[in-house]
């Protein structure tokens, strides 16, 4: 298992999305109970993705993290270690949203379907999720956190966190040609070097302690700002999709 994770840790092709947080720091151990570290396969090789625990048996994350099998690791802080804490699933069921544009990232959004529930305890837990059409106001203070590079040529397998600030549409709109501002959220200060990159995609932003954005694409360079996937506008997407499928796996005993 440790050498497995420690390959994992460090299998990030170029242009997958994968996770770099710039400018932040490592993470309080299990401070962070709903994050997930997604091990893909894909017709080009291993990839791995961020991802965060909405319900006992789903985990929400960018469409573009898409492949078979996914292997989804909860309860990590130091990817190199066996921890006790980390719990380890397949996923049963990939769902990326319907509207996903691969060419454009619109609608990236996927939710994963874990073969078997979680055991919630202190290192395991969801986070909560915003109601539709919430929004959030330029200048709000947000982190995100994920798995991977500290800059360029740093890599480590410690959870690390940053704290990014809210945008106006504009920047990104006048950086970004597919920028939605309906669908997607423009974080990250340009004259900060502090931004998720290469790697934290399908991570959670979050912002008073609820999810309101996925870590979706930005500058390869690692120049802020970048674009997040704004939770709350598929919220009843979200929902709709937990409810039918948990409908479908349900089963009863005679009483």
């Amino acid at each position: 298992m440790r050498l497995l994770l420690l390959l994992m840790a460090f299998l990030l092709p170029p242009g997958v999305g994968a996770g770099e947080i710039i400018g932040g720091r490592e993470a309080r151990p299990h401070s962070r109970p709903y994050m997930a570290f997604l091990i893909i396969q894909t017709p080009e090789g291993t990839s791995t993705c961020g991802g965060f625990l909405v319900r006992e048996d789903f985990v929400l994350t960018a469409a573009h993290c898409f492949g078979s099998p996914i292997t989804v690791i909860l309860g990590a802080h130091n990817l190199r270690r066996d921890e006790r804490t980390q719990q380890r699933r397949s996923v049963l069921r990939a769902i990326p949203h319907p509207e996903y544009n691969p060419q454009s990232n619109v609608n990236d959004i996927m939710l994963l379907q874990l073969e078997n529930r979680i055991i919630q305890n202190e290192a395991v837990s969801p986070v909560p999720l915003p109601p539709a059409q919430d929004r959030l106001t330029p200048g709000t203070v947000c982190t995100v956190a994920g798995w991977g590079m500290l800059s360029l040529n740093r890599r480590t397998s410690r959870l690390h966190e940053v704290q990014l600030t809210v945008q106006r549409d504009r920047r990104c709109r006048n950086r970004f040609n597919f920028y939605n501002s309906q669908t997607q959220i423009c974080v990250g200060n340009p004259r900060s070097r502090k931004s998720a990159f290469l790697g934290d995609s399908g991570g959670p932003l979050l912002c008073n302690n609820v999810a309101k954005g996925i870590v979706s694409y930005g500058d390869r360079r690692g120049i802020p700002p970048a674009v997040f996937t704004r939770v709350s506008s598929f919220a009843d997407w979200i929902s709709r999709t937990m409810q039918r499928f948990k409908q479908q796996n349900e089963t009863w005993t005679p009483l």
